[in-house]
């Protein structure tokens, strides 16, 4: 009897399930078809249903954009890289809706776009100058103990009204040494340094200057270029070096839109993973190879876009000169608004002073 009983319950229990699991999948409206065999594949990180977010990533071409090579190797779906023409990047930073969550542009530029902190925060300093002296002349190589002996000589500037000849001047002022500029051809000053605008293309040792001033990888592409004239260019001096030693000077800076830094856990987890690749840029540049670096940045540039780095002018040493080294904006903030005061004083078109807001506290 208890054996008859048992099978009678265990019929209704298999009649109750069999019913269930019809209800379950019945055609009701708007339910979906589930095949049980086609895998699920979750499509956001933390809401179900909402795909997971590709942050933006922008970057002049050129040393700037070298602080990005490791994080591009890192392969991560959750960043587009973007290599792009120096003279529109800050088009990626402005407009009603900019479309760069993380950018790295000049400093001063920075200051005068976004130095208000509205929009976007500076996370810190990428990247600590890159640019040298050349001379094909038997003079000294330049230091901060004989800066003085530039009086009365000649130095051609590769982009004099940009930020090389602007921390030029800086340097200079910081030495209280006198200087001008040459224009058209202008007479030079015995008791002044004499700085001189040059095009890249006419920085050859044939025309005369006592020194040149040069940005990588322009410098070491003019020594390279002459090795084997009667007067090859030498390097002969460190701007970097002029102004902070071992430090440089604030050259780029990374920031990031001011809704990806107040948004929620994704978005704190991508600035996060941003902050660790710019962490590790300088040490990774260190050992990879300048053809990994090329493969790295041919991929994400601008298509069209002639490349400032290639096989004839990116060594080892090049990489070193473009002094790629993270510092945290809570680090580097008093040094930024130093220099950012040295070039307004040189220049007051040149730079803009910050407020606290333009510093990104973690």
């Amino acid at each position: 009897m208890k054996h008859f009983v048992s099978l009678a319950l265990g019929a209704l229990l298999l009649g109750a399930a069999a019913f269930g699991m019809t209800a379950c999948n019945g055609n009701e409206p708007d339910d979906p078809t589930i095949d049980p065999d086609t895998p699920v594949t979750p499509v956001g990180p933390d809401t179900p249903g909402t795909p997971a977010k590709t942050y933006s990533v922008y970057a002049p071409d050129g040393a700037p954009a070298l602080a990005l090579v490791n994080a591009i190797e890192d392969g991560s779906d959750a960043f587009e890289y973007h290599v792009v023409d120096s003279s529109t990047i800050q088009t990626y930073v402005t407009g009603a809706e900019p479309v760069a969550d993380f950018c790295i542009l000049p400093l001063n530029a920075a200051s005068k776009l976004l130095g208000t902190g509205t929009t976007y925060e500076m996370l810190g300093t990428v990247t600590n100058g890159n640019i040298f002296f050349l001379s094909a002349e038997d003079n000294e190589d330049l230091t901060k103990d004989n800066l003085s002996t530039l009086i009365g000589k000649s130095v051609g500037v590769v982009q004099l009204p940009n930020v090389p000849g602007l921390t030029l001047q800086v340097v200079l002022n910081m030495y209280g040494i006198d200087y001008q500029i040459v224009e058209n051809g202008g007479e030079e000053a015995a008791d002044k340094v004499n700085l001189i605008a040059f095009d890249p293309a006419n920085v050859t040792p044939a025309r005369g200057c006592d020194y040149y001033l040069c940005p990588e990888p322009a410098a070491s592409t003019k020594i390279k270029g002459t090795a084997s004239a009667q007067k090859p260019f030498r390097l002969a001096g460190d701007l970097q070096e002029l102004y902070g030693g071992e430090e440089g000077y604030p050259q780029a800076v990374l920031v990031a839109k001011k809704s990806v830094l107040e948004g929620g856990e994704e978005d704190k987890g991508a600035v996060d993973t941003m902050l660790s690749y710019m962490e590790e840029s300088g040490t990774y540049l260190e050992t990879v190879t300048p053809e990994t670096v090329l493969s790295a940045l041919d991929g994400v540039r601008t298509e069209g876009l002639s490349a400032s780095f290639n096989a004839n002018n990116l060594t080892a040493e090049v990489i070193d000169h473009c002094s790629v080294r993270f510092t945290a904006a809570s680090e580097c903030k008093e040094q930024v608004n130093a220099f950012l005061e040295e070039l307004i004083a040189v220049n007051g078109t040149s730079a803009a002073a910050v407020s606290d807001d333009f510093f990104y506290n973690e």
